[in-house]
């Protein structure tokens, strides 16, 4: 094995040396269940999945802080009401999630009521859910689970589905796909175009693409300060971190051990306003790399602050660029204000993925209108000032970089990459994108997207 593939995806994010926190008892019981009420709320009502399939696929093989405690818990869920709740405490205490029309589910906090629902927005109520995935644009698609008749091609769809790719490896999906082709879709037995998933940090390059549509219509710029609200006192030195800062994962900010544990907002139904944006700045903008969920939440924060309502700005990455390219299965859920977590939560089909990276092979365009700025892909794809280690990728603008780093695989190659195994992959130069959804084990090897791309690509 490449010795630059060593570090896993996991393992790279832990490498700063995260430690458990010292949370009370009651904290991670209420983070447990969080957690339990926010995936089964968005696998119930985003994916129409039963109850053995969430316990099966995501509540189990998960993050070690939570996961004992998670199979004691018992979620209630009231389908009429589109909401889930679970007791935790002995049942004193309970956490509840909400689902919206498009918008998914969104944790109320702790000590939040069922009845306190009615104070989220809710700009889509009322619309309709989507209909069957469409298969456009894509003139040309493989039959969904067929055998391939490149024999060759055929073994590596086969292989990824087993633990030839990481010995933790659960494979759900697997798509390839030109601008004008399906080449190949497979699904888990139980899975379909339709069915949703989590992206975990793949939604930081769908934020990006939500950026990237704000900056072309001229509503938010990348050199200008980020303009958060928070560090408008002219003594904060906050306030000279760019857009461009935080999309490079270069705020400076103090993101403790491990920028990618931001428990309190994924599951403790905390605020990104009130977390995100309260930490200190520990290094000169710009000059060092740090992988940060923070980094993502303030740089959506910003576009936030610039639109007059949050019901605005929650219609705005729906309008901007999902409808436009057909993404009618994806969910990019909030924060109880009506903040965007799109370091994480988006809950998206391999399909409405692929859309995304078509889009980028496109330069931005769809169907003759241009969504992102010219020259985009470029953008994105230039390494940023200051770079991860050299035993892990490079990186763009909340995108990760193929480059020299990784000599298998055509410099050009990009990727969105998420926990437990989820992939986008974008190879300009192939006019490809390959796409892998899983569920892979906490702590175990992952599926290895590099070398499943360069099989697929030795197949074609």
């Amino acid at each position: 094995m490449n010795k630059t593939l060593k570090i896993t995806l996991a393992g790279m994010l832990l490498a700063a040396g995260y430690t458990q926190a010292e949370e009370t008892e009651t904290t991670l019981n209420a983070y447990a269940a969080g957690y339990t009420a926010g995936f089964t709320c968005s696998a119930v009502f985003n994916a129409n999945k039963s109850m053995a399939q969430v316990r099966e696929h995501e509540l189990s093989g998960i993050y070690s802080l939570i996961a004992e405690r998670v199979k004691g818990m018992e979620p209630q869920v009231d389908k009429e009401n589109n909401w889930v709740r679970v007791p935790y405490d002995d049942g004193r205490r309970e956490r509840i999630s909400v689902w919206r029309s498009k918008l998914g589910c969104v944790d109320l906090p702790v000590g939040a009521t069922v009845d306190d629902a009615k104070f989220l927005a809710d700009p889509f109520r009322g619309d309709k859910a989507a209909d069957k995935d469409s298969g456009a644009p894509w003139g040309k698609r493989a039959e969904v689970n067929a055998t391939s008749d490149n024999a060759q091609l055929e073994s590596v769809l086969k292989q990824a589905f087993t633990k030839k790719y990481g010995s933790g490896s659960r494979t759900s999906a697997v798509l390839i796909v030109t601008p004008d082709e399906i080449i190949a879709e497979r699904y888990l037995e139980g899975f379909s175009p339709e069915t949703a998933q989590r992206t975990w940090s793949v939604a930081k390059s769908i934020g990006a693409s939500v950026i990237g549509a704000a900056i072309q219509q001229n509503k938010i710029e990348l050199d200008a300060p980020a303009g958060i609200s928070n560090w408008s006192h002219p003594l904060d030195p906050r306030g000279h971190i760019t857009l461009e800062n935080l999309l490079h994962m270069a705020s400076g900010l103090d993101s403790n051990n491990a920028g990618n544990r931001t428990d309190r907002v994924y599951m403790g139904g905390g605020l990104v306003s009130d977390t995100a944006t309260e930490t200190a700045l520990e290094v000169t903008p710009g000059s060092r790399w740090k992988y940060a969920n923070n980094d993502t939440m303030l740089a959506l924060r910003a576009l936030h602050e610039r639109f007059d309502t949050t019901e605005e700005y929650l219609q705005f990455p729906y309008k901007a660029l999902l409808e436009k390219i057909g993404m009618q299965h994806t969910f990019v859920e909030t924060d109880w204000r009506g903040d965007f977590i799109l370091s994480s939560q988006v809950w998206t089909t391999s399909r409405d993925l692929a859309r995304l990276g078509v889009l980028h092979l496109q330069e931005g365009q769809w169907q003759g209108e241009q969504i992102l700025p010219e020259g985009w892909l470029d953008y994105i794809s230039m390494p940023a000032p200051a770079q991860p280690p050299e035993d892990a990728p490079g990186y763009g603008a909340q995108w990760w970089l193929y480059n020299q780093r990784f000599p298998e695989l055509p410099d050009d190659t990009i990727a969105a990459r998420g926990n437990r195994g989820q992939f986008l992959v974008v190879i300009p130069s192939k006019n490809l994108v390959v796409v892998r959804r899983g569920y892979d084990i906490a702590g175990e090897q992952g599926f290895n997207e590099h070398d499943f791309v360069r099989d697929v690509l030795k197949a074609l």
